[in-house]
């Protein structure tokens, strides 16, 4: 089966080709002889009913030196294509809302899109995590900076986190007796005009941050496991992690098990979870990564797994 697969992604020419998963996925769909095309999330439209993408045929090599080929650019119903890989990364502003609702248009009118545009809308990296409560820490979610004062001054210790970021960035650790956790609050909620996530602080932290993938529903049997600096508690890979791949413990299975079936009941092919000793603390479903780490470290073909998942919804 040779089928023509659109991305819709951030820039190719500016990305690190030897962690970027999106890339992993672009190889392996060339490897099997499918036809990829092109676009920025700029370039997604509505003409009449028909959603569209202005579309540029795209060829890809594993060389740092040069990694792609682009044809011209043109304007192309998106239902010309067989499947859409939705890879931009967050943060999730009013554009990237517009172009779900694009690619909604373009699911109806007989495009596979991965990830499902409605759970995309839907699924809020940080907040989805706690439909699972048996799976996270204890966690509160306000506007209201004396709500999560409270909230810290019970848990003592405690994460604070915007629901839109990425990559570790303006995530704070603060105690209830933190001189500073006014004006992080204030920070965090502009004043209290917007939500806020605060979690208790998990110590396992220094173990390290697993990502672990899902495919379908079904976990990766690997983890990575970004391990924090020692300057500092984030393990995102974007402030100075260090990756490390392990096998999956059985709680790591266990937190799968609870979360997967509803991943794949809504669509969701690729999603990665986020897991801090025992505990579920995100659900990513933008533009998960980890892909190339975990296929250099064990021998693995992550993007292989989900091109036989996005080939069986094709068949």
């Amino acid at each position: 089966m040779n089928i023509d697969i659109a991305v819709v992604m951030d820039p190719i020419g500016a990305i690190k080709i030897k962690k970027d998963s999106s890339f992993a996925m672009l190889l392996e769909a060339q490897r099997r002889g499918h036809r990829l095309h092109y676009a920025t999330s700029g370039a997604l439209a509505i003409d009449g009913s028909i959603a569209m993408a202005r579309l540029a045929a795209l060829t890809v090599r594993d060389d740092p030196q040069g990694w792609y080929e682009l044809d011209e650019p043109v304007w192309r119903p998106l239902s010309e294509m067989q499947a859409v890989l939705m890879r931009r990364d967050p943060p999730f502003d009013s554009q990237y809302l517009y172009d779900t609702q694009v690619l909604t248009l373009a699911q109806q009118q007989g495009c596979l899109v991965v990830n499902d545009p409605q759970g995309l809308r839907d699924m809020n990296e940080k907040l989805f995590a706690l439909h699972f409560p048996q799976c996270c820490p204890p966690s509160r979610v306000s506007r209201d900076p004396a709500r999560l004062r409270e909230f810290i001054a019970t848990e003592r210790d405690c994460v604070l986190k915007p629901l839109d970021g990425m990559g570790g960035r303006s995530i704070f650790r603060a105690r209830a007796d933190d001189d500073n956790l006014k004006v992080i609050l204030e920070t965090l909620t502009a004043g209290g005009q917007q939500l806020a996530l605060v979690q208790r602080y998990l110590p396992e932290i220094r173990q390290g941050d697993k990502r672990i993938l899902l495919v379908d529903g079904e976990p990766v049997p690997y983890a990575l496991a970004r391990i924090p600096a020692a300057d500092d508690f984030r393990g995102n890979l974007a402030v100075g992690g260090r990756g490390e791949g392990r096998p999956l413990t059985e709680r790591d299975r266990w937190i799968a098990a609870e979360v997967g079936p509803e991943l794949k009941r809504r669509g969701m092919l690729f999603v990665g979870l986020d897991v801090i000793g025992d505990f579920l603390t995100e659900i990513n479903v933008t533009s998960p990564t980890c892909i190339r780490e975990l296929d250099a470290q064990f021998g693995l073909n992550i993007a292989g797994m989900l091109f036989d998942a996005i080939e069986a919804r094709l068949a």
